[in-house]
């Protein structure tokens, strides 16, 4: 229990250090490049750093994971602190267990977190720069619900309106009616209309049918549980997805003949991409010599580095690909880290045969 407690006291160390230089590596930057266009609030500047440091927390995590394990190898290495473990009697799969256990208990979290506003961060703190407003409003929004074309001219996802609603009632490829509305407010499940105009055209073009009917109602409930958040975020194409909004969307859409690659592209990125930090731990740890007299030290930490830095940069490149549909989300998210697991399982082969070491 002492063992386990001290490495990971060394593995917590190095991981908090690595992530936050990272992280205000990449909110430095960021600030260097669009401090022009900041707000001239000092409270809004503060407000838009710290939702970057949350989105570079997104960004950092995982590889943050990997180059803390690369260093507190290295310096049990170079310390002997390796050698001694083994000599007295620890398996590598004893000594390995609190990394492991400690990045799959900080990949939960970060998981979690997902649940919440932290998966938005970029979304707001580019929208304060932009409009000095967390949420802007959604304009000149088109899509699909049950058959009905739906259009609103003005979407605001905070206080859950919209603005110039006009929505068109199909039946059989001939249009059945047209309502327009100059607001909605979203409450109780439905988008609540008090006063609308309606328009039905004739059934037929016979000339003893009756015209156009126009009338105007009141009190309307339409688009049951399509949500602010669902319309903001699928028809505008954005991937700042938490985890119970994608799930709505994909519990809505999966039956109106919408495209919802994009959301499962973001929830495979939430719940998949991260694992790719414990798996090349493992494989690392795998590689790792007793003593630096078997291996060179800088050549192994070099060499891990690079490893880590590309696969990140393949995994990230090809969830964009997933996200813009050249690929599927499948073979652009789950495939590689589904690969990534097997070469880690080909690497360890039998844990009884490959990690247990036994003491002289």
């Amino acid at each position: 229990m002492l063992a386990f407690i001290t490495l990971s006291s060394l593995y917590l160390r190095y991981f908090l250090i690595i992530m936050i230089a990272l992280s205000t590596f990449m909110v430095g930057f960021d600030l260097m490049d669009n401090g022009s266009e900041l707000p001239h609030s000092a409270n809004l500047v503060l407000i838009y750093t710290m939702y970057k440091y949350f989105y570079a927390v997104d960004m950092m995590l995982p590889i943050s994971l990997v180059f803390a394990m690369i260093a507190s190898l290295v310096e049990l290495i170079r310390s002997n602190a390796l050698a001694a473990y083994y000599a007295i009697g620890y398996s590598k799969v004893r000594v390995m267990a609190p990394f492991v256990t400690v990045a799959g208990i900080m990949v939960s979290i970060y998981i979690a977190l997902h649940t919440t506003n932290f998966a938005r961060a970029n979304e707001f703190a580019d929208n304060l720069r932009e409009t000095s407003e967390f949420i802007r409003p959604t304009s000149n929004l088109f899509f699909t619900h049950e058959g009905n074309y739906i259009y609103f001219g003005n979407l605001y996802p905070l206080s859950k309106r919209a603005e110039d609603i006009r929505i068109f009632t199909f039946d059989k490829g001939n249009l059945k009616e047209a309502l327009s509305a100059t607001e909605a407010v979203y409450a109780g499940g439905y988008w609540n209309i008090k006063k609308a105009h309606l328009i039905r055209p004739p059934e037929t073009l016979d000339l003893n049918a009756s015209g156009i009917v126009s009338e105007d109602r009141t009190d309307l409930k339409l688009l049951k549980d399509f949500k602010p958040k669902i319309l903001d975020q699928v028809y505008e194409g954005k991937v700042n997805f938490t985890i119970k909004d994608g799930l709505d969307a994909l519990n809505l859409l999966e039956n109106q003949n919408v495209d919802v690659a994009k959301i499962t592209s973001a929830m495979y990125r939430i719940f998949l991409t991260p694992w790719f930090a414990p798996l090349l731990m493992i494989i690392f740890f795998s590689y790792a010599p007793v003593s630096s007299r078997f291996l060179n030290l800088s050549l192994f930490s070099f060499g891990a580095i690079l490893i880590t830095l590309l696969t990140w940069g393949v995994l990230f490149m090809l969830g964009e690909l997933a996200n813009n549909k050249t690929l599927t989300p499948e073979i652009g998210i789950a495939v590689p880290i589904l690969i990534l697991g097997i070469i880690m399982l080909m690497r360890v082969g039998n844990p009884l045969r490959r990690f247990r070491v036994k003491s002289r």
